[in-house]
């Protein structure tokens, strides 16, 4: 009987240690799915819980995680070991599907080290993802942004600056409008039409009306009298200089220019017929044709290709390599696609990446934006 007794004790404080060793986590699956998730103990380590993860969560993507620290009120950090995490964590999942890494964006001196290392880390399975900063090294002419939903108007040259400010110290005491000279006007014109150069190559109308009416809002003194809008001259102007600035380009041999003046003209006959069907980046695309980064050739692009298609012939790919050498190379897969027109088998040949639909939606984004 006392034996019996004991062994009902015993067997009651296995049960207490065991679910003394359960480990409940919030999961942060998506803004509107988070679930809880009891693990019979607590993993021994960071790839042992995102496996038991993606089985529980059913996920068939790679992703990292992120744990709320308490430390900073409960933000999100990269969680990078295991002992960091509490008795009762909350964790946020972040799929590496979703992270791009532009390194035409980074600095000539520092893509190579940039590139060397975010391999690295892809190599040894870790969990951290390198996001490089865009840089003032960067040139307009390799990419662009989107049209600005408000359009700020640049800092002119000293000289300029000053005689705007005087003037518009006078229309404002005594409404007196500004007279302008021929060179400050095409300062004015000069600058205006550089700025609008970083968003797109071919400004459509009402970004044109945008930009007149912001020199106006600005500066008040250029309004123009006996116009409604006090700036259609100006807009008008800036039609004219935004076509001499594309001609001055167009000759020094930027890419996304030179693809639309291709046409068989007496000073260009060995261009191609008038009606031949050619795509125009005069749309949505910010990205239609974009230079080589700079640092960056034909040659070394080419080798970035190659280790994207051989990474490709693995049986799983690693997302994050294959997103930062997809990135890369987008100037060389543009300039075959435009300029050579392959079919879509010699495509697969080369960019079988491409094919993937989170590439197909990358492709989109880094075309368009």
């Amino acid at each position: 009987m006392c034996g019996e007794l004991s062994l009902k004790t015993n067997n009651t404080d296995e049960v207490d240690v065991t679910m003394d060793q359960s480990w409940p986590v919030r999961v942060v699956v998506a803004e509107n799915d988070i679930r809880k998730i009891t693990f019979h103990k607590k993993p021994n380590t960071l790839e042992e819980l995102i496996s038991e993860l993606k089985e529980r969560l059913n996920q068939q993507y790679d992703f990292m995680l992120h744990y709320a620290d308490p430390e900073f009120n409960n933000a999100f950090c990269n969680l990078t070991d295991i002992t960091e995490l509490s008795d009762r964590p909350t964790l946020k999942i972040v799929s590496l599907e979703n992270v791009f890494v532009t390194l035409s964006a980074a600095s000539p001196s520092s893509s190579a080290s940039s590139l060397s290392s975010a391999l690295t880390q892809s190599s040894t399975g870790s969990s951290d993802t390198i996001i490089l900063p865009r840089t003032e090294e960067t040139s307009p002419l390799t990419s662009r942004d989107p049209w600005p939903s408000t359009f700020e108007v640049p800092y002119f040259s000293v000289n300029i600056e000053y005689r705007l400010r005087q003037g518009n110290l006078i229309y404002m005491r005594d409404g007196t409008r500004m007279s302008v000279s021929r060179d400050m006007k095409h300062d004015i014109l000069q600058k205006l039409a550089e700025e609008m150069y970083k968003f797109s190559a071919y400004p459509q109308d009402e970004h044109f009306t945008t930009v007149a009416a912001a020199l106006i809002a600005k500066h008040p003194c250029l309004a123009e009298p006996g116009s409604t809008t006090g700036c259609y001259g100006w807009k008008n102007s800036l039609k004219f200089k935004m076509g001499n600035l594309r001609s001055k380009l167009r000759r020094c041999g930027i890419a996304d220019l030179t693809v639309n003046s291709n046409k068989r003209t007496q000073q260009n006959p060995e261009g191609e017929p008038p009606g031949k069907s050619l795509k125009r980046p005069r749309r949505s695309e910010t990205n239609f044709l974009p230079d080589f980064p700079q640092g960056q050739d034909a040659s070394t692009l080419e080798c970035s290709r190659q280790l994207l298609e051989n990474e490709m012939k693995k049986r799983c790919p690693n997302a994050v390599q294959v997103n930062q050498l997809m990135n890369q190379t987008f100037s060389l897969r543009r300039k075959e696609i435009v300029e050579e027109q392959p079919s879509v088998k010699r495509m697969l040949e080369r960019w079988p990446a491409l094919f993937r639909i989170q590439q197909v939606f990358a492709e989109f984004t880094r075309v368009t934006s």
